[in-house]
Formats: C-alpha cells, sequence, structure tokens
C-alpha cells in the first residue's frame, strides 16, 4: 500500500520541506484565508437541515444510494472525541465506522471538516500510524506559531454498512460532497499555504 504524500512538507513547523532555509514564514492571515476558502464550500452542508438531512439507520429497508446517504449526512450530530481517544482504556466505539475529524476556528462561525476516513474497527484504526495524524500535528503546530488556536475533534459514525465496499463507496461520497482538505483525493483542490510545490 502507497503511503499519502506530506501535506505540510518535511518541517516540524509546517514549512515545505522543497522551500529550504530562506522560505518566508507563513502569516496568521494567510492561514485564516484558506480556512474561509474551506468554510465558504463547507458553510451550506452544515447549514443544510432540511427534511430530508435526519441521519437514518441503514438497516431499516433496501439498500440506499451513497449519494442520497452522503447527502443527508451531519456530521455535528455525532457525539466529538478528541483526537486522544484510542488510549482510552475502554473504546467508546467498535466496528465497522467512518470517522470525521473536524477544527473549530474561532474566527469562523462553523466547524472545519478537515478529514474523512473508513474503517472496519472504530477502536484500532486511530492507533499506531495514520498519515491524518501527522497531517493534524503539523496543521496544529502552524496554527499555534502564528497565533492562532485550533479545537479539533474526530467523530464516529456507527451506523455504516458492514461490508467494506459498500462502506468505501459510502467514503468517497462523503469525500466528493465536503471535499476535506487532508484526503488525498481532495488535497490538490485546497492550494494549501502549508506547503510550496516542488521548484
Amino acid at each position: 500500500m502507497a503511503r499519502q504524500g506530506e501535506l505540510f512538507g518535511g518541517s516540524a513547523l509546517g514549512g515545505s520541506a522543497h522551500a529550504g532555509a530562506d522560505a518566508l514564514p507563513l502569516l496568521a492571515r494567510q492561514l485564516q484565508e484558506w480556512q474561509a476558502r474551506l468554510a465558504t464550500h463547507q458553510q451550506p452542508l452544515f447549514a443544510d437541515r432540511g427534511p430530508g438531512a435526519q441521519q437514518g439507520s441503514l438497516f431499516a429497508g433496501p439498500p440506499e444510494d451513497p449519494q442520497a446517504q452522503a447527502e443527508r449526512f451531519q456530521p455535528l450530530s455525532l457525539q466529538p472525541q478528541p483526537l486522544s481517544f484510542w488510549r482510552w482504556p475502554a473504546a467508546p466505539q467498535q466496528g465497522a465506522a467512518l470517522y470525521v475529524v473536524t477544527d473549530r476556528p474561532a474566527s469562523l462561525p462553523q466547524p472545519l471538516l478537515l478529514y474523512v476516513g473508513e474503517t472496519s474497527r472504530a477502536d484500532q484504526r486511530w492507533k499506531g500510524e495514520h498519515d491524518c495524524k501527522a497531517y493534524l500535528a503539523a496543521y496544529s503546530e502552524t496554527l499555534l506559531k502564528v497565533g492562532l488556536s485550533c479545537q479539533l475533534s474526530i467523530r464516529f459514525w456507527l451506523d455504516v454498512p458492514l461490508a467494506v465496499r459498500p462502506r468505501r463507496a459510502l467514503e468517497q461520497a462523503l469525500i466528493r460532497r465536503w471535499l476535506p482538505p487532508f484526503n488525498k483525493e481532495t488535497r490538490s483542490r485546497w492550494a494549501t499555504p502549508f506547503q510550496a510545490d516542488p521548484t
């Protein structure tokens, strides 16, 4: 399995591995503008709470189209947990799940959905190495370096298909709808200020 590339570059502070010692530091304004661009896309999705927005059971009736499920998905209806949840003595979730990582920037009226993932073992997936954990660490450190804060959380949706194929189809539908910047499928869409393109 190929490893995802580095979104934030090589330095511990999120600078580019290609920029060298003369790289200009990121400014708080640049990071806030990046967050605002993401929020512009996601805000209507967080706000969509119409009659069809309620998450229903996936197992009551015939299988539903993943796109229709993704359109009803409301991540804020899921219980937020700290990213260190996996260190708890007993995991609060087990089995198949979709999970989302969000941030709640103080300068925005709604959170940002940064990552969507799927797993067959919700209690184990976040243990050990995970590319998204490195991205989140670099993101947090970069924000702190310029005096901005972050409120990262992870949320698990456990009412998902047990079979891998339909669960991954639902994950992909959510990625296409929300365009989370830390997923490899959408990274190029959000020209991030965290990493310069190699020259």
